[in-house]
Formats: structure tokens, C-alpha cells, sequence
């Protein structure tokens, strides 16, 4: 062949299990007029609820504001000064609550570019990287596919007389830094980066504040970076709604680590960000991570011009939040629709006594089909995931990959589609469950 190792390596290693069911749905796609019986792909985590309202802003954008001279120009690797002024601006205002260093930030194309940039410099191949489970499943090729690093799932091990949270409504992420200590016995040295995300991917669940203070404790003393993403800590569930407020015990309200950061200034803690959920642009390619480790960043700018971001949606996303208005009026009306169609995914699992854990935030339902498996196996879970696509056209995520402690949970994607698309797709699903 003609490819290096490398290019032989991707040629056989799909991004993710389910991309080629994800494109076969999309040539089907349910519509209510011409494709009734179409398929759902409830599977790739998009919010498109709220781009009908951001769509107008950024026409409104473009027709009221020249478009300046730098966006046809080269800017800084690490992301235009104006957009990291405005980022700074707005995280202090919805994450934080204190000021943010704008040097300390840099943008790249993406969440993915983020990640494996942190990667490249942060581990060398055969490093690790440990990650509490269940998780977001494409931490894998992101921090392998280039940077060689690998992936280690952390499971909780409960103490003696630790009650059993996982069932009806399970709480994750009771982790504690003896597991840390468990899996620094394991790896050694290679344990180099511990990654949390909170609202977690899949689980909608967050960390304790007591918590993340632990584990950065732990990280500083161990010499081992510690990574939060909080790509949806927009992207809040109304607990207090009147659907959802029996489903919450203990709250566990989502709490940024971003104060936290900026009061220690370590070189082992940095956080992720992106613009592509709460508010919908994935296709804008744009994520950021905030940092007061100088070198890294030094190095991200000589080495991350082939992940910098485009300077056209620098500079929309830039004018969109310098209208502080407008982007607390957005997150509020996003809020609300991730809540509604939210709502209508736990009232049709509880309909059928599914189990599912209760969300604090994300776009997601992590709910529990292990009494439709057939054996306790991969491959098992496997067959349910194709047998729900079959039967229902609906295409929940893979479970290839997440990390989950038990067999049989499954990750949905509610808010890919419009809230009467849904709606539809959720009386297949009770159909399903009924006669399954």
C-alpha cells in the first residue's frame, strides 16, 4: 500500500462505531410530510433547539457590522485578541464569577482539536489518560489517534457500607481519590492526565465541588494534570421542573472549577470549553482551553497552526458575546427547551419503568435497556443497539467505547431533533419497549 503506518492505522480504525449507521439514517431522515417512516439519529451530540434563534443573530451580525480587515488575514495560533477579550469577558460572567486572563486562553478548531492539542503536549505515546466512567467515547481517538496516548476507564469501587446508588435513579461519579490511588498503583508514571467532564458525557451528572478540590489536590501532589471539560455547563436541566423534580434527591448543582483554577494558577490544571453545544455551532469549529501552564501554551503556538479556528467565526462568535443581553436571554430560552424535550424523554422511560440517571445538564438520557440483553455481553449489547434501530428507526449512540460499569445502558441524543420530531420517535420507543 502506499499510506504510512499512520495513514494504514486510520484506514482501518473508524472514528466511532456508529458513523457508518449515522450516515445511512441521515439518507433516511424522518420528516412528518415526505419521509413519515424515516429514521431518527438520536446518536452525534448536536443541540439544533436553539439555532433557529441564532441564525438570526449572526444575520443580524453580518448586515449590521462591516466585517473587519483581520478576519481575511493571519491571526495569533492561539486565537484572534478580540475573541479571546470577548471569551474572557463572558466566562467571567457565566462561569467564574471572577476576572480571567485572556493571554491564558486559546482557541482552536473544536472540542476534538482542543484535546488532541492538550494531549500532543501534555503525554507522550503510551501515557495515559484516566477518565471516570461512563464517558464520552471519542476521548479515545482524540487523545490517540495522533498524540499516541491511551485511554484508562475509572471505575468507582465502593467502600464497606457504601450504599448501591446505581439503580432506579443512579448516581455516578462517586469517585474518590482512593480510586485515583488505585489506578496511580496501576500505571505508574504513565498515569499523566486525569480528565473529568461535568455536565458528564453520557450521564447529564456533575462532581461535588469537595470533590474536584480532591482530585486537583491529588493531581498537584502527584504531578499528574488534571483536565475539567465543561462543554455543557450552558446546557442546564431545570431541576425544579414539575415532571422532573421527584427524580432528584441530594441536588448536585453544576459548579465551574473555573474560580478554582484562577485562584491556584498550577501548571497541572486546565479546563475545556466549546462553542459546538450550548449553543449549537459545532460547525463552526471553535473550542477553547484556559490555562496558566505558560510553556504549554507557548508550544501551542508554535506548533497549532494546522488546529486554529476560522477567523470568520471568531469573529461572529466574538460580536455574538459582546451582547451580553442577548446571550443571557439565549441561555435561558436554551435551557428551557433542553428541559422540555428532556422531560418528554424521562416521561416516556418512566412510562415503561426504565431506569435512567438523572440529568444535571448535557443533551443527553442515559437510561437502562440491560433487561432486553439476551446474555451479559459485549456483543449482546451490540444486537439490542441494532435491534432498536431496526424495529423503531431510531439510532441510539453505540455503547462501543463509554466506559460504563454495567452492561445494557444506553445514550440518547434528544436535542438533534425538533421537539414534535421527538415526540414522534418517543411513541416508537414506547411501542418498543411495550412489546419487547
Amino acid at each position: 500500500m502506499s499510506l504510512s503506518q499512520r495513514g494504514k492505522s486510520a484506514a482501518n480504525q473508524p472514528l466511532r462505531a456508529d458513523l457508518d449507521a449515522f450516515y445511512e439514517a441521515m439518507d433516511d431522515k424522518y420528516d412528518a410530510q415526505d419521509n413519515p417512516e424515516g429514521k431518527f439519529t438520536l446518536t452525534i451530540a448536536e443541540n439544533c433547539l436553539s439555532w433557529p434563534q441564532l441564525r438570526d443573530k449572526f444575520r443580524r451580525i453580518q448586515a449590521e457590522n462591516e466585517t473587519p480587515g483581520w478576519v481575511a488575514s493571519y491571526t495569533s495560533i492561539l486565537g484572534a485578541p478580540e475573541l479571546r477579550e470577548a471569551a474572557a469577558a463572558f466566562l467571567q460572567r457565566h462561569f467564574s464569577g471572577c476576572p480571567l486572563n485572556p493571554e491564558r486562553l486559546g482557541v482552536a478548531a473544536g472540542a476534538a482539536a482542543i484535546i488532541e492539542m492538550t494531549a500532543l503536549l501534555l503525554g507522550d505515546p503510551g501515557d495515559v489518560a484516566v477518565i471516570p466512567g461512563p464517558a464520552y467515547m471519542a476521548y479515545t481517538p482524540d487523545i490517540g489517534a495522533k498524540a499516541g496516548m491511551e485511554r484508562y476507564d475509572l471505575q468507582h469501587q465502593p467502600t464497606a457500607g457504601e450504599p448501591d446508588s446505581r439503580f432506579r435513579f443512579p448516581t455516578y461519579f462517586q469517585h474518590t481519590t482512593a480510586d485515583l490511588d488505585r489506578a496511580y498503583a496501576e500505571l505508574g508514571n504513565r498515569f499523566r492526565v486525569l480528565i473529568l467532564t461535568q455536565p458528564n458525557n453520557p450521564t447529564g451528572q456533575v462532581f461535588t465541588e469537595s470533590q474536584i478540590l480532591a482530585f486537583a489536590d491529588w493531581c498537584e501532589a502527584h504531578k499528574v494534570h488534571l483536565v475539567v471539560n465543561e462543554i455543557y455547563g450552558l446546557s442546564l436541566i431545570d431541576q425544579d421542573h414539575e415532571d422532573l423534580i421527584d427524580d432528584y434527591g441530594e441536588r448536585r448543582w453544576f459548579t465551574s472549577v473555573l474560580p478554582l483554577l484562577e485562584s491556584r494558577k498550577s501548571e497541572y490544571f486546565h479546563w475545556w470549553y466549546s462553542f459546538s453545544k450550548d449553543f449549537g455551532i459545532s460547525g463552526f469549529r471553535m473550542g477553547m482551553i484556559y490555562s496558566h501552564n505558560e510553556q504549554m501554551l507557548e508550544a501551542w503556538g508554535n506548533i497549532g497552526s494546522t488546529s486554529m479556528a476560522s477567523n470568520h467565526s471568531q469573529w461572529l462568535v466574538q460580536r455574538m458575546l459582546e451582547d451580553e443581553d442577548w446571550v443571557r436571554e439565549y441561555i435561558s430560552d436554551n435551557s428551557r427547551r433542553l428541559t422540555e424535550s428532556y422531560a418528554l424523554v424521562v416521561r416516556t422511560l418512566r412510562a415503561a419503568n426504565i431506569a435512567y440517571a438523572p440529568a444535571a445538564g448535557s443533551l443527553f438520557v442515559w437510561f437502562d435497556l440491560s433487561n432486553f440483553l439476551r446474555a451479559d455481553t459485549a456483543e449482546a449489547e451490540m444486537e439490542l443497539w441494532q435491534r432498536v434501530y431496526d424495529e423503531t428507526g431510531i439510532l441510539l449512540t453505540s455503547p462501543v467505547g463509554q466506559g460504563s460499569p454495567e452492561r445494557g445502558w444506553y445514550r440518547m441524543v434528544y436535542s438533534c431533533v425538533s421537539y414534535a420530531e421527538l415526540e414522534v420517535a418517543m411513541e416508537r420507543l414506547k411501542s418498543f419497549l411495550q412489546q419487547a
